[in-house]
């Protein structure tokens, strides 16, 4: 398919009680046309992976086709730069988190945009950060533990940027590190601590949430980890 085929294929799944349903969670309407996600993602298994569409879809901003993008998009293609230009259109955490953990988590800069997006100051650039933190722990089992230890400083750093979206992705990064390994739970259960501890409300909101599943999973021997050591 082209992209002017895939637009218009999007297009005839438009819905305008969607687009008006996504607002009320926070997700932009600007050049959204209310496609679900369960249809995104079965065209992209059709699409199959083509970077060359990914870039022409991103261009288009339109909400449904940058989410595609992320499906379809190579991460051994993709470049630092490219990187650099989607992420400063994410206009929408739904599109920051598809695209971060469909595509960027895959790719050579993944650790590095993981800490180098969280001190950038726009909101969505910093969301990724955590987002990406998100992916690497999730998908990527491989990897030493220790890799991920910076991403605790980092989540208490920022832990005060009171942002909806911003916290939410700090919480979301600080409980699946948690639930990452045996090696990681109790970093992050300290972590979360100090920051219940801490005097801004939302490193407070962070951190009780946080050692609230935490903890209560534990204890209530639902906490399988995704990775054994060793």
């Amino acid at each position: 398919m082209t992209c002017s085929e895939v637009i218009t294929f999007l297009e005839s799944k438009a819905d305008p009680v969607n687009v008006a349903g996504m607002a009320r969670f926070g997700i932009s309407s600007k050049g959204t046309l209310g496609v679900s996600v369960p249809v995104i993602r079965e065209l992209a298994k059709k699409l199959k992976k083509n970077h060359s569409l990914a870039l022409e879809l991103w261009e288009t901003e339109i909400h449904e086709a940058r989410i595609l993008a992320g499906f379809i998009a190579d991460p051994k293609k993709i470049t630092e730069a490219e990187m650099e230009n989607w992420v400063v259109g994410f206009d929408s955490w739904d599109v920051c988190d598809q695209v971060c953990t469909n595509c960027f988590n895959y790719t050579p800069w993944a650790f590095k945009k993981a800490e180098e997006w969280c001190h950038r100051e726009e909101e969505f650039v910093r969301r990724a950060g955590f987002v990406v933190q998100v992916g690497l722990s999730v998908h990527l089992k491989k990897i030493e533990d220790e890799r991920f230890l910076p991403f605790f400083d980092l989540m208490v750093t920022y832990s005060d940027d009171n942002r909806n979206f911003v916290k939410k992705a700090i919480n979301w990064s600080l409980r699946t590190l948690g639930k990452r390994s045996a090696f990681l739970y109790p970093v992050a259960v300290q972590v979360a601590a100090e920051l219940k501890a801490m005097e801004s409300s939302s490193a407070r909101w962070i951190g009780s949430d946080a050692i609230r599943e935490l903890t209560e999973k534990e204890q209530n021997g639902t906490l399988p980890f995704l990775r054994k050591r060793g």
